[in-house]
């Protein structure tokens, strides 16, 4: 039987105290699986003296992740500390640089300096495994990476953020507000005491960042993602969707178009008959447009200690299963040298169906001047409705629209006229209507 592959896992918070666990319980059928045993060696954590209900006597200890990653013996440094800079990026360079392999949860790291580091791993002829870091134990990075070879994706697309899924979830089934679902997410655990980079889109735009670059050869370029999170959602919102036959999700999408490639997260509607309106909670769900295989749906648990610890072992497992000599492929399923720049399409270009909710002074000329903007920009509408604004007390009117295929310019064009035109007592939304699976 071969060596061992030693391990030094750097974070021993929820993931990688999941990790070390299964290692241990499973170390046998991991023996099997991998044709070599896989122990742990050496980890890092901030307080050694916390109690993690594991057995780490016989491992090396490190304050530094950084001095575990340069001195210890190991074949595979796993990250687990978070965060795009410090002492998690420090650590993993590191790690590269001394040729030993690394596993990584870190989309944050990915996604501002995945090419810095897929040119070291590719130089020093290790790999970097990233699977838990999108969409937690659901296998996409690896479909994308390797499943899919001789496909040309034309798409890519899902639900990459557990939080926002339940929250809109909470919202549609129980009638609550934002408010009331963000407050109870965070009080099971599933959103951060500050919210922000889950629920203004944050999180899924450096996971979709890593897809687009999997899924289309290009250079990671999570800065140049359209973004909108769900704050803004609103029981109405989620009531009219439910009426016209859709259900609101945040999606995260890439799509190639005639412009350049298309990066995108933002509130979206999709048919309620959909598979993926069916997806509830804080599971996670991605789908890939090919032009062999057509559509593939993935889904799955997204987050938490045993989908993400999942995906890690997984990564592991992989490099066990490798043998000395072997040419590992590259990072982003290119090599590096060859990925193209990203050439951003003008997200004012995307066509499609879109929501319109416009809350408007009850008075007469007002449904009809709100048409009227619409046809001045060739809009056509598949249908609108006026509605009494809830118990406010007020005179207002809710007007709903739904269009049919048109461009975001035209849109935007068209609320800013009504906006001018002085009718509008409230911000307006617009909510892109996305064909899905």
């Amino acid at each position: 039987m071969a060596d061992p592959l030693r391990i030094g896992i750097a974070g021993l918070g929820t993931v990688g105290a999941a990790v070390v666990k299964v290692l241990t319980t499973k170390a046998a059928e991991l023996t099997r699986q991998c044709g070599r045993p896989i122990e742990i060696t050496a980890v890092s954590a901030r307080d050694r003296a916390r109690d993690r209900g594991l057995d780490l006597s016989a491992v090396q200890w490190f304050d530094n992740p950084v001095a575990l990653a340069r001195e210890a013996e190991i074949d595979v440094f796993v990250e687990l500390i978070g965060g795009a800079e410090g002492a998690a990026r420090e650590a993993v360079i590191s790690a590269l640089s001394a040729g030993s392999h690394v596993v990584t949860a870190n989309k944050a790291l990915l996604a501002a300096h995945g090419l810095e580091l897929a040119e070291i791993a590719e130089r020093q002829g290790v790999l970097l495994n990233y699977e838990a870091a999108v969409a937690g134990g659901i296998p996409v990075i690896k479909t994308l990476r390797e499943s899919l070879a001789g496909n040309a994706p034309t798409r890519v697309f899902g639900i990459l953020n557990g939080t926002c899924n339940y929250i809109l979830t909470r919202m549609e089934a129980e009638g609550l507000s934002f408010d009331e679902c963000l407050a109870d997410a965070q009080r099971l655990g599933f959103a951060e005491a500050d919210p922000t980079f889950d629920i203004e889109g944050n999180d899924t735009a450096h996971k979709l960042a890593i897809l687009t670059s999997l899924a289309f050869g290009t250079r990671i370029s999570a800065e140049d993602i359209y973004l909108e999170g769900i704050s803004n959602i609103t029981q109405a919102d989620i009531r009219a969707a439910a009426d016209l036959g859709y259900r609101i999700k945040l999606l995260g999408v890439a799509q190639r178009t005639t412009t350049g490639i298309e990066q995108r997260v933002h509130p979206t509607m999709v048919p309620t008959a959909s598979v993926i309106a069916q997806v509830h909670g804080v599971t996670n769900a991605v789908s890939v447009e090919t032009d062999i295989l057509g559509e593939l749906l993935l889904s799955g648990p997204g987050a938490g200690g045993n989908a993400t610890a999942s995906a890690v072992i997984g990564d592991i497992a992989d490099i066990a299963k490798s043998r000395p000599g072997f040419q590992h492929g590259p990072v982003f399923g290119r090599p590096v040298n060859e990925l193209t720049p990203y050439q951003q399409a003008e997200i004012q270009s995307h066509a499609g169906g879109y929501f319109i909710r416009l809350t408007v002074h009850d008075r007469i000329g007002v449904f009809a001047a709100v048409a009227k903007r619409m046809a001045e920009n060739d809009i056509s509408l598949e249908s609108i409705v006026q509605r009494a604004v809830d118990g406010n007390g007020t005179d207002e009117k809710t007007i709903i629209l739904v269009t049919h295929e048109t461009t975001e310019f035209a849109v935007r064009k068209a609320v800013d006229g009504v906006t001018a035109d002085g009718h509008l007592t409230a911000k307006p939304q617009v909510i892109r209507i996305e064909r899905a699976a």
